[in-house]
């Protein structure tokens, strides 16, 4: 759910600071960020917190700078806002049903089906760093006229068809969790109103909005961690089922849901346009890379947090 909030917010926080004519007579001298900013007002600046040596190194053609953990926590978040999505009710309930009719037998594949979700979002980063322009920018500047309508009506349906899922599973939820006290049109009237209270949160930065989803994150963490820890599972059937692959009739259609949560097309404009949050010159080399550097870092890590909460859920439902 909160993953469509994000993605919600991405399209209301772009704002141009020019006309479309105003764009086409800039010419191809103007700096590509500058003249589209998915993030315009939320820019978090990067460049300007280098050092004159990391400066001259790139000037001379040098090699990118050393590791530095704080260039690293000023590109950590857009990692945070993109994992959501491997957190929605989607995937919990596709958890809950591959634990309860599998067990650890399918471990290994929610591995490898995050591992792929991983490579395709590190793709995604790529792109919007070298390039300066998001996905769905791109597909307007190179594709034709109907392949740009075709693209653009299947990224409206695969985003409503998501929608549909999140805000019913979160009407769901809260009508378990009040004991069946709000029925579920209040649930998803509940919902709907704090989509725009996440959309609010960008008026303060895209930070904040970072922060909060970081917050929240770490509550599920916590929370499916200690429920992990209560379990006991056994050890070796825990790493057993992570490394074998194992598949029979009867865990084929929990194994397809798995795979299916894991897909989300949506995700992919998402993070092609989260990171240009950060200011990057996309024609200096040596800032690309060292963006790329960090961004694959803090996506990994990012990640990785969703597939041990994803991981946690079907030990628990033994």
């Amino acid at each position: 759910m909160a993953e469509n909030h994000a993605s919600a917010g991405e399209r209301a926080a772009r704002t141009a600071p020019a006309t479309p004519d105003a764009l086409a007579d800039a010419g191809d001298h103007q700096h590509p960020v500058l003249r589209r900013s998915v993030f315009q007002p939320l820019i978090v600046s990067v460049s300007g917190d280098s050092d004159s040596d990391d400066d001259q190194r790139f000037s001379g053609g040098g090699r990118v700078p050393p590791f530095s953990w704080r260039k690293l926590w000023l590109f950590t978040g857009p990692g945070l806002l993109m994992s959501i999505a491997f957190l929605e009710p989607g995937n919990l309930e596709g958890d809950l049903q591959a634990g309860a009719a599998a067990g650890d037998a399918l471990l290994w594949l929610l591995l490898w089906t995050t591992a792929m979700g991983l490579l395709v979002q590190l793709l995604s980063a790529r792109l919007g760093v070298a390039t300066g322009r998001h996905l769905a920018e791109l597909c307007r500047e190179e594709y034709p006229d109907w392949a740009r309508r075709a693209l653009w009506l299947m990224a409206e349906v695969a985003m409503v068809s998501a929608d549909i899922q999140e805000v019913i599973g979160s009407a769901v939820a809260i009508k378990i969790l009040s004991h069946g006290f709000l029925p579920l049109w209040a649930g998803i009237v509940i919902t709907c109103l704090d989509c725009f209270i996440f959309l609010s949160l960008e008026n303060y930065g895209v930070r904040k909005l970072e922060g909060l989803f970081a917050v929240l994150i770490a509550t599920m963490a916590w929370s499916f961690a200690w429920m992990f820890i209560e379990t006991k599972p056994s050890g070796k059937d825990l790493i057993i089922g992570i490394l074998v692959p194992k598949l029979s009739s009867r865990t084929i259609r929990p194994a397809v849901g798995l795979v299916g949560c894991v897909i989300t097309p949506h995700n992919v404009f998402l993070h092609s346009a989260l990171v240009q949050s950060r200011k990057i010159d996309p024609d200096n080399e040596h800032r690309v890379r060292e963006a790329l550097r960090y961004y694959t870092i803090e996506s990994t890590v990012s990640l990785v947090v969703p597939f041990m909460i994803n991981l946690f859920v079907p030990i628990c439902m033994q």
